[in-house]
């Protein structure tokens, strides 16, 4: 079995796009919103952040306290929202309960949404508008199976786990390369049979190791999305990839994979908003 490590992917991914940034008259500007302190949401900035200034894009952040109210969020919200000069906004999910979450997706504007949460976005991605942008997650497994130069049309493709984030995208974008697919839930029956007829595996279902080599057909590609911690407390994906290595052909690690590109598809995104806007 091969590994399609994220770095690869994203090496080539960030060099294309300083190659862009060379030919533009401005450069583009990502703002990131966070409320609150959780450490998810601190790393993934963090991480957003440097991978902004590696390429050489602009980047401010916008941190609340969780305890703002929700009419003072969505005026400080939609100030960001209207800024000229603010190319991508970034908002990192979920908010705290009492912030009205769907107020907040219906209010930005589809042309700064980098990580496709407002209507506008989901819908062009369900109808295959490529004007529209897609959750950031969900087109980093498009960016690796390109990289390695997967031909998915007609390819029988099965993903465990149906978000809004990952699974339902997910399904639309890869349809849109002519791909056969099959979504799973907590609902499937006989899911290993299921995943085991699929020439491409996608596991997205948040659940540490569930998936394993009976789950995988013989040469089957998988691409794990899942970040979990194990019993040891070690970073470990929805697959347990130490049994499939004598089946699949070709598997991302966790960590090291599909987490790794989101960041490089997150910069495209502001990249293409900003030349949308010139």
């Amino acid at each position: 079995m091969n590994l399609l490590k994220g770095a690869d992917v994203v090496n080539a991914m960030n060099q294309q796009m300083k190659d862009e940034l060379a030919t533009m008259s401005r450069i583009p500007r990502l703002a990131i919103i966070r409320v609150g302190e959780k450490p998810d949401d601190i790393s993934y900035e963090r991480g957003a952040m440097k991978r902004m200034e590696t390429i050489g894009l602009r980047c401010t952040t916008h941190t609340y306290p969780e305890d703002i109210t929700n009419e003072d969020f969505q005026k400080e919200f939609s100030i960001i929202n209207s800024d000229e000069d603010v190319d991508g906004i970034l908002l990192l999910c979920p908010l705290p309960k009492h912030i009205d979450q769907n107020a907040i997706e219906q209010m930005i504007d589809p042309a700064k949404d980098m990580d496709g949460i407002s209507p506008v976005n989901m819908a062009k991605v369900y109808a295959g508008d490529k004007t529209g942008y897609a959750p950031c997650t969900a087109e980093a497994v498009m960016e690796m199976l390109d990289f390695a130069n997967i031909d998915l049309t007609g390819k029988r493709v099965t993903i465990v786990g149906r978000s809004l984030v990952v699974g339902k995208p997910l399904s639309m974008l890869m349809i849109g390369k002519n791909a056969t697919i099959t979504v799973c839930h907590t609902r499937t029956k006989n899911m290993p049979e299921t995943c085991k007829n699929a020439e491409v595996l996608v596991a997205a279902a948040g659940r540490a190791k569930m998936l394993n080599a009976d789950y995988v057909g013989k040469d089957a590609i998988v691409i794990d999305v899942g970040i979990n911690m194990d019993e040891n407390f070690k970073l470990c994906g929805d697959v347990d990839i130490d049994t499939i290595t004598d089946v699949a052909s070709l598997a991302t690690p966790v960590p090291g994979g599909v987490g790794t590109v989101t960041t490089s598809v997150l910069a495209k995104h502001v990249m293409r908003a900003a030349k949308a806007k010139m």
